[in-house]
């Protein structure tokens, strides 16, 4: 991923161009008019000039910080602990009114194919006006489908779907809820938010009258009676992910106070992610984003004391922004130090690759690069996905003996550590320790042993 100051650069030179174009040419327009032109012409130019001048910095600062994922203390939120450290809420578009006339159910994903994903490539960032949900910033996937339901009979049926990017976890895991019409046996559309709330993209508890509380999240079936208590009762908000039953009709409560001794009492047959990798819904290779790797290690900021740590995404809300790699969202995101200092929360606007939001069921956290001063917080999506299980993680012994990691994240996250403590860069998601010291393969095999 290319470095902050050469995204500033580069923004630098966009803005000079930008900012200095017009009065440069107001003075040509001048100098060829003539001696006999108003001088205040020629003042007004130069004036111009002067403020786009000044402007260029705080112009390339702006389109550089909206480009590349740094986050400063600028963007740390005050008092904002409210959010436990496990919560996590996410903000999709609704589905249409038309298809919410059917009869909800679920549908389970038997196969899923990547077909196309053919965004706007010739801009930056894409903008759509209000509430607009556009058509091709999803990805074009066909989903072959078991649907089943109280009063439906089950059928398969296959189809191409335009996948929400926010929910293309649902798709990975496997599981969707969909509006049908039980008279013809037919899927009227899918309920993206509900399908991330079904998957374990989004996370749901239950917090009951006494004041305790219960997990709804990976348990399917519990969710589904969950959602259609919601929709008969005119849809219960939730508090960031947690359904409060105090604030609800006495009868409501009850049939979710119900749900919950439930979940309390089947936490064994709680439904648990699949591995990463090959299967019938792995799609996570189609999709644009940054390849998993160990990554890159700047000498100067290993040696200044720059290090890694974890972030845990507490938010994610969907905007009308796109770029080519993913949709820009408005993220909230908690930061814990590895010296120690105290966890902060963040709020900052980002770009979030879609081949990471396809694993949201699977993990929400990502691995961030702070500065050797602490100022400053850089979002390593190379990193992050490597630790997520987007792509392969393989380490090769010195007797050339290939340990795999994928989707492991504490051997994954430790060995990461240790290569920036030695300075080492591995700009893959292959670490071949026959190329580097032996201290170095032997404290890496020695870390995987107590971690893995």
């Amino acid at each position: 991923m290319q470095g902050y100051a050469r995204r500033y650069v580069g923004n630098f030179v966009l803005a000079v161009f930008i900012n200095l174009s017009v009065p440069v040419v107001l003075l040509i327009a001048v100098a060829a008019a003539g001696p006999g032109v108003d001088g205040r012409l020629s003042a007004a130019s130069l004036g111009l000039g002067l403020l786009g001048a000044l402007s260029v910095p705080f112009s390339a600062k702006r389109l550089a910080r909206a480009d590349f994922p740094r986050i400063s203390r600028g963007d740390v939120i005050e008092d904002a602990g409210h959010h436990e450290d496990d919560a996590f809420a996410l903000w999709s578009p609704r589905a249409d009114d038309h298809i919410r006339q059917g009869r909800l159910a679920r549908a389970d994903v038997l196969e899923a194919t990547f077909v196309s994903y053919t965004p706007d490539s010739e801009a930056s960032f894409v903008h759509y006006v209000g509430d607009f949900d556009p058509t091709e910033v999803r990805p074009l996937i066909r989903l072959k489908l078991l649907v089943r339901g109280d009063g439906i009979d089950s059928f398969e049926t296959t189809d191409e779907v335009r996948v929400q990017p926010l929910c293309l976890a649902a798709v990975t895991a496997g599981r969707l809820a969909v509006y049908v019409d039980p008279d013809s046996s037919t899927v009227l559309g899918v309920d993206w938010p509900r399908s991330a709330l079904l998957s374990g993209a989004r996370t749901c508890k239950v917090l009951g009258l006494d004041g305790r509380s219960v997990e709804l999240t990976g348990h399917p079936d519990l969710l589904m009676e969950q959602m259609q208590i919601s929709r008969a009762a005119g849809d219960i908000a939730l508090v960031v992910d947690t359904v409060v039953l105090e604030r609800l009709e006495p009868e409501v409560a009850a049939r979710i106070a119900g749900l919950a001794e439930r979940a309390r009492t089947a936490v064994a047959d709680r439904d648990r992610p699949a591995p990463p990798g090959e299967g019938p819904t792995w799609v996570v290779d189609d999709l644009p984003g940054e390849k998993g790797a160990f990554g890159r290690v700047g000498k100067g900021w290993a040696r200044r004391g720059g290090r890694l740590a974890r972030a845990r995404f507490l938010e994610i809300r969907g905007t009308t922004t796109f770029q080519a790699d993913g949709p820009v969202v408005k993220t909230m995101l908690r930061i814990r130090p590895e010296d120690g200092g105290a966890p902060f929360d963040v709020r900052r606007k980002l770009t979030v690759p879609m081949n990471y939001l396809a694993l949201l069921h699977r993990t929400k956290e990502v691995v961030v690069r702070v500065s050797p001063n602490r100022r400053s917080y850089d979002i390593d999506w190379e990193r992050t996905n490597l630790l997520a299980g987007v792509g392969p993680a393989v380490v090769i012994g010195p007797d050339g003996q290939q340990v795999t990691l994928t989707g492991q994240a504490d051997p994954l996250w430790a060995v990461m550590k240790l290569l920036v403590a030695n300075a080492v860069s591995n700009p893959s998601g292959t670490l071949d320790l026959r190329e580097h010291r032996p201290e170095v393969a032997e404290q890496v095999l020695d870390v995987i042993g107590r971690t893995g």
